[in-house]
């Protein structure tokens, strides 16, 4: 018979979030194995019965995706709580998919919470000079302007965020909308933490011969 040992038992309620009896129960039926009891406690809907705010997502997957015969590069992780989650295929897919996104549509940023002030401060005083520049615009309220700013600041939220962006494989959701998903399949914390894109020469300045010069020094 396996031993379960306090310690196997609070290992796994850490990873699901299960009642200590469950996880005992769990660790029992399936002799010890953790990637066993994680499948039971799933199958009888207990590894995702603890909601509670905070909940650390420390596991995950760093992916990547080439495109173009190595002109574009992508590099991205992915959090989520337990390495059980992780290792399935259904996350695998979810990083590969992110990763194939970001090297499309080439965001700036993960989330909105990552523009800084100024950059977001200008966005919106671009906005609001082309508001009033629109003759359509002219005489209309201050409040209807606001509108209109905020219209075009939610554009630029598409334009540049990940989690704002409509998901390339589905554009009828957002990449956000994706990973919600993908939290109320698996009952876990799922974050795209930081992503890295890469594309060849992006930067660098490129050479510039002046023909004519060359040919003039041709000709003698």
């Amino acid at each position: 018979m396996t031993d379960i040992t306090p310690g196997n038992i609070k290992a796994l309620r850490e990873k699901t979030g299960a009642g200590m009896m469950e996880c005992k129960k769990a660790l029992t039926e399936a002799a010890g194995n953790e990637d066993r009891a994680i499948e039971i406690l799933r199958e009888r809907g207990l590894a995702s019965a603890k909601k509670k705010e905070g909940r650390v997502a420390a596991e995950g997957v760093v992916g990547s995706y080439i495109h173009m015969g190595g002109k574009v590069g992508v590099l991205v992780e992915v959090n989520c709580e337990t390495d059980f989650v992780a290792r399935g295929e259904e996350f695998q897919q979810l990083v590969k998919d992110i990763a194939m996104h970001i090297a499309a549509a080439e965001p700036r940023y993960v989330g909105r919470e990552d523009i800084t002030t100024v950059t977001l401060n200008k966005e919106r005083d671009i906005a609001r000079a082309q508001a009033k520049n629109d003759p359509r615009n002219t005489n209309k309220p201050d409040q209807v302007i606001d509108k209109i700013v905020e219209g075009r600041l939610n554009k630029f939220y598409e334009e540049v965020v990940l989690l704002d962006q409509p998901f390339i494989k589905d554009p009828a959701k957002t990449v956000g909308e994706l990973v919600s998903e993908k939290i109320a399949k698996t009952g876990e914390k799922i974050t795209i933490r930081r992503f890295a894109r890469y594309k060849m020469g992006e930067g660098l300045s490129k050479r510039e011969d002046d023909f004519e010069t060359e040919v003039a020094k041709l000709a003698g």
